[in-house]
């Protein structure tokens, strides 16, 4: 399965945020190795997601895309 979080990195620059500020940020209060999951394209909870969009005022599809891998 291939993860890209990258809707939510998008939104981060748009709101001038940086990758940290998820970790910083208490509302969220997600860890660094969530964040360095997220940014190798790992699973991560719903709950952690469900964090994000509540801080950001987005859903689950802003933030996350699947990617096929269409060699399999």
């Amino acid at each position: 399965m291939a993860i890209s979080y990258n809707g939510l990195w998008k939104l981060l620059i748009d709101k001038g945020m940086k990758k940290m500020d998820l970790v910083e940020n208490a509302n969220i209060g997600i860890s660094s190795s969530t964040l360095a999951k997220m940014s190798r394209g790992e699973t991560v909870s719903m709950s952690v997601l469900e964090k994000i969009c509540m801080e950001l005022d987005c859903d689950f599809g802003d933030l996350i895309h699947y990617e096929r891998n269409e060699n399999k």
